[in-house]
């Protein structure tokens, strides 16, 4: 890939959590979005905050998308609420372009729309890749649900490296030491690398000198077979969940439910709706459901909800998600997770004591900007914290095919954490030399991944 960063023009149908997210994190990037949604408001939010344009319209109609230049889009974003909709507006963003290339992506809810009995449908409505917050939100609270404290954990590299969030406690082993001295603890080989710490609200590419202090959230990449110690080190353990609390039956607590009882996990869902709690209690054989407002403290009382391993609060209130695990955690749940809409909340949430957030935003943003940037193997972009981890595929002839890592001139707001090669992970380090086909694990500020993408494409 030649010198010159090429941007790509993005059409996102829908200014809600999702869509706005989505468009931030591409705007940042230098890339030229259009935000469309029905409502003035939300649009007018995004033009405050990012340098997007936006149209006021229904993106069903034809005349709603010339307003926006579909014309001129490459990538098409359809994330409203309906699934419907979003179908609609790929269908007629398709015939507006007839011949020529747009690729789209659309958030469908529907199980079997998303699946291959859907397929055909998909197909004849012109989408090219399906977004599902509530089943990637789902997902990504089992995964932190293995280890108490944990506020990330991703997958990369085909599972051979592990990217790892933790809010580090007063007593966790790291505190007090500075980066390189860890550093130098575990030379020659290292199983970890420390990539980013977001402290006082400012998200650092972590530098060898940085001292790590309480309450730092700090973030790591590690090779599969090192993360025992790495958990033992940031003060995180394992733990075997066997009961958990929802509080909210929606769809991301139904598909949750379903994947813990597989494993034999009991759980318990709390929710205020009658109807959905007699369809939750068909769909979910061997679910206990309880009817009532997750608000109400007589019933979370009644129902012992301090005795639960692990209460997730998950319904679309933000409000109620915060005061509900606030009490279960005052109770002496052990672990509570809130799925957080509001950016705003997040310090909250660390002054009661909420053990985690998560939003459907971010996961449906890693989904849309892997497929925007093409040849990127993965992205993850986080609640807190200004920092994205980034895996590429090393390209023959690329400017690293061949070259040690203190050779590729990388900015200081770039971490090169790990090399996979082979299938299996090694901490880069200055002295590694990387090969084509390697995949490659980066730290790095938005603002600068498409500039690193040259050195590896």
């Amino acid at each position: 890939m030649g010198g010159t960063v090429e941007y790509v023009r993005i059409l996102v149908v829908g200014a809600g959590e999702v869509g706005s997210y989505v468009a931030a994190r591409l705007s940042r990037e230098g890339n030229d979005v259009v935000v469309v949604d029905l409502l003035r408001e939300p649009l007018t939010r995004i033009e405050r905050d990012n340098d997007v344009l936006t149209v006021a319209g229904d993106a069903t109609n034809p005349s709603t998308l010339s307003e926006a230049q579909v014309e001129k889009a490459e990538v098409l974003v359809a994330v409203t609420q309906s699934y419907t909709t979003n179908l609609l507006v790929c269908l007629q963003a398709r015939q507006a372009r007839g011949e020529e290339k747009l690729s789209t992506i659309a958030r469908i809810d529907d199980p079997e729309l998303r699946g291959s009995a859907g397929r055909k449908i998909r197909e004849a409505m012109g989408v090219d890749l399906v977004l599902d917050p509530d089943e990637q939100t789902a997902a990504a609270i089992q995964e932190l649900l293995l280890y108490r404290g944990a506020r990330n954990l991703f997958e990369m590299a085909g599972g051979e490296v592990l990217l790892v969030g933790a809010r580090l406690s007063d007593d966790a082993p790291v505190v007090g030491r500075s980066v390189g001295e860890i550093g130098t603890a575990y030379e020659p080989e290292w199983d970890f690398i420390f990539g980013e710490i977001v402290r006082d609200g400012e998200s650092h590419v972590v530098r060898e000198d940085m001292v790590l202090q309480p309450q730092d959230l700090l973030r790591v990449v590690c090779r599969r077979k090192g993360r025992r110690e790495l958990m033992t080190l940031l003060g995180l353990h394992r733990t075997e969940v066997k009961r958990v609390m929802m509080l909210g039956g929606g769809r991301t607590a139904a598909l949750l439910a379903r994947r813990l009882l597989d494993r034999g996990v009991e759980v318990a869902i709390v929710e205020v709706n009658k109807l959905r709690c007699e369809s939750l209690a068909e769909e979910l054989p061997g679910c206990l459901v309880f009817e009532g407002d997750i608000t109400d403290t007589d019933l979370l009382s009644s129902e012992r909800v301090g005795d639960f391993d692990a209460v997730i609060a998950c319904t679309g209130q933000d409000d109620a998600n915060v005061l509900a695990c606030l009490y279960a955690k005052s109770m002496g749940a052990p672990e509570t997770i809130a799925v957080v809409h509001r950016l705003s909340l997040l310090p909250l949430l660390e002054q009661v004591g909420i053990d985690a957030a998560l939003s459907p935003r971010t996961a449906s943003a890693n989904s849309v900007l892997r497929y925007v940037r093409g040849d990127v193997a993965a992205v993850a972009t986080f609640l807190e914290g200004d920092v994205e981890v980034v895996e590429f595929e090393v390209s023959p002839e690329a400017r690293a095919d061949g070259a040690a890592v203190k050779d590729l001139g990388l900015s200081g707001s770039v971490l090169l954490a790990a090399i996979v090669r082979d299938g299996n992970a090694h901490i880069a380090r200055g002295r590694s030399v990387l090969r084509a086909r390697d995949h490659v694990i980066v730290f790095a500020k938005p603002h600068l991944v498409d500039e690193v993408k040259q050195a590896f494409g």
